[in-house]
């Protein structure tokens, strides 16, 4: 990553940046796109000044500036700075990284098996049009992943992708036929050690011609089916050793049949990834009728904490010498080392929630204050009234994975986590 400046100096509008086919172009936004996004009622506005702002990041030799993804002039957006500061790190391009590593692990596996026949994309703008991250993989009008509730808006035409399959259509419109597209991505989550509002994904994508299973004695779907199962236990494999597998039928609205793969690993199945063969509707868009195709997704934060020992997602995000020194270029799966871990402390918040309240904003006051200080917020008990009033208690768990946290910080930090609560989600305090 390259962050071009740290200050609250606030940047003239410049454009943003999707994908073309040289992986990034300038796109105005006021550029419209049709879309059946589904809002609920605008989030609140978080304080987005409280730290040092990064102004501007770079992607693939790209400018973006914050004002392009931060707007405080329109109430869909709901990017926070914290999220906007994460942007152009690009933890999958470190090769000395847990990230980086799995990535390499991976493309090592492809291209000594398939030699050349994989192209690679990773450092297309994760800023993509609400038709790229959902129409385009066919996700329903009605898909609770179109909510602000769970998607990070820029504008209502316009959000921070979801997954690397939003850049799958224009690949194929540019004539792309095998690729793997690697990224990090955005949702809107819970808090606990295993999810992070951003996270890293590896797309993969294979068409084949009606001469690859013309000769094969099975159907298109069959044989694309049949690849696909024989590619991925493959890289299962060469990423965790002779381990015992299973497929999983399970569904996706971009493909058919689906599927998951399971190992069997340290004395339990462990869901790797999910694929399938791609809905035909998606190639047709494409101009690719007569093809057949398979592709697959996979998230590197989930693999590489299970392959290096690592308990603690935050930690992908540590620039703790005692966490970066661990690791080294092409070390897949050596075993994390913890360090000393410091104590945790421990507040409670209860309040009567309104109607438009959820957890996902809750926890977006909680990590827009605290940051990384917060290892996880859990709901502890709730009810209701006679009067119909509902409660929620939640308790906040505060610690640092690299020093001991003050009592005067943590109760600073809770009296903010109140404030902003009251002010911004229309609960009232208990």
């Amino acid at each position: 990553m390259t962050i071009l400046s740290v200050q609250s100096t606030i940047f003239s509008r410049a454009s943003v940046v999707l994908l073309s086919s040289n992986g990034l172009k300038r796109f105005s936004f006021a550029s419209s796109f049709s879309s059946n996004a589904v809002y609920s009622s605008p989030l609140p506005k978080m304080k987005k000044r409280r730290y040092p702002i990064v102004s501007a990041v770079d992607i693939g030799g790209v400018t973006i500036a914050r004002n392009d993804v931060v707007r405080d002039d329109d109430p869909t957006n709901n990017v926070p700075d914290s999220i906007f500061s994460k942007l152009g790190m690009q933890l999958h391009r470190r090769d000395k990284h847990p990230i980086g590593i799995i990535k390499n692990g991976i493309y090592e596996y492809f291209d000594s098996n398939y030699a050349k026949k994989f192209e690679k994309f990773e450092d297309l703008s994760p800023i993509v049009s609400t038709k790229q991250n959902f129409d385009d993989v066919l996700v329903p009008a009605d898909h609770v992943s179109r909510s602000l509730n769970d998607t990070y808006y820029v504008d209502p035409q316009t959000v921070l992708r979801c997954h690397t399959s939003a850049h799958q259509a224009e690949l194929l419109r540019k004539g792309h036929r095998r690729f793997l597209v690697t990224g990090d991505v955005y949702r809107r989550d819970s808090i606990d050690a295993t999810h992070y509002p951003v996270f890293h994904q590896m797309e993969g994508f294979c068409i084949f011609s009606p001469e690859d299973w013309n000769d094969s004695g099975i159907d298109s779907t069959l044989y694309a089916a049949e690849d696909l199962k024989k590619c991925l236990e493959g890289l299962a494999r060469h990423l965790f050793g002779a381990v015992e597998m299973r497929w999983v039928d399970t569904y996706f609205p971009f493909t058919n049949p689906s599927f998951e793969l399971e190992i069997y690993f340290k004395e339990d199945w462990l869901e790797v990834l999910g694929c399938g063969v791609t809905e035909q509707v998606i190639l047709k868009q494409s101009g690719l009728d007569n093809n057949v195709a398979w592709a697959f997704g996979l998230g590197l934060e989930r693999l590489a904490m299970v392959l290096f020992d690592i308990p603690d997602i935050r930690l992908f995000w540590s620039s703790d010498e005692r966490f970066t020194s661990q690791f080294g270029k092409g070390e897949l799966g050596v075993k994390f080392k913890p360090f000393s871990k410091y104590p945790p402390c421990y507040k409670d918040i209860s309040f009567w929630i309104s109607d438009s309240f959820t957890e996902n904003n809750f926890c977006d006051v909680v990590r827009g204050i605290a940051g990384d200080l917060v290892e996880e917020v859990k709901l502890i008990d709730n009810f209701t009234n006679k009067k119909g009033m509902t409660s929620h208690c939640y308790r906040i768990v505060f610690r640092s994975m690299e020093r001991s946290l003050t009592d005067e910080e943590v109760n600073d930090l809770q009296s903010k986590v109140r404030d902003e609560v009251q002010r911004k989600l229309n609960v009232e305090l208990r």
